[in-house]
């Protein structure tokens, strides 16, 4: 693949570093959202477009804002349209901060029943933003959005 443009090649490492693990630092509140969202299948802010085959989602993090924790069940890919950091807390308990380069792009694929349950806050001094694309062929449902 040849990459065009200004920005960085798409397929720069992730720099991520564990910051936490078994919990730690996790409020009363925050347990609560991953059991109460333990479902919730929107895994952007805007679903900007769904057909049959995809879903399109657009994220616009401003600094200190955070997207809630949700469940990743179809295989996936998101590009970051920005540089920026952000937090997340894992369902395994453990918590990251990220370093996102602009073009950066990351695939996931789910095996049947598994799945990836977390949340995302902008921790940077500028808008954090994503675009996340999921694929309906495969082998786990789509959950129901709303």
């Amino acid at each position: 693949m040849r990459f065009v443009g200004n920005g960085p090649r798409p397929d720069v490492p992730l720099a991520s570093t564990v910051v936490a693990e078994g919990f730690a630092r996790w409020s009363p509140a925050l347990k609560a959202e991953f059991d109460s969202n333990a479902h919730h299948g929107c895994v952007g802010q805007s679903l900007l477009k769904e057909t049959d085959e995809l879903r399109i989602w657009e994220t616009r993090l401003h600094p200190g804002e955070r997207i809630p924790v949700h469940r990743h069940v179809l295989a996936y890919h998101w590009t970051a349209l920005t540089d920026g950091r952000a937090r997340q807390h894992n369902s395994d308990g453990s918590t990251r901060e990220i370093s996102y380069v602009r073009g950066q792009t990351r695939y996931f694929d789910l095996a049947t029943g598994r799945y990836h349950l977390h949340d995302l806050k902008n921790i940077g001094d500028d808008v954090l933003s994503f675009l996340t694309i999921e694929a309906k062929s495969g082998p786990n449902e789509p959950l129901r959005l709303g």
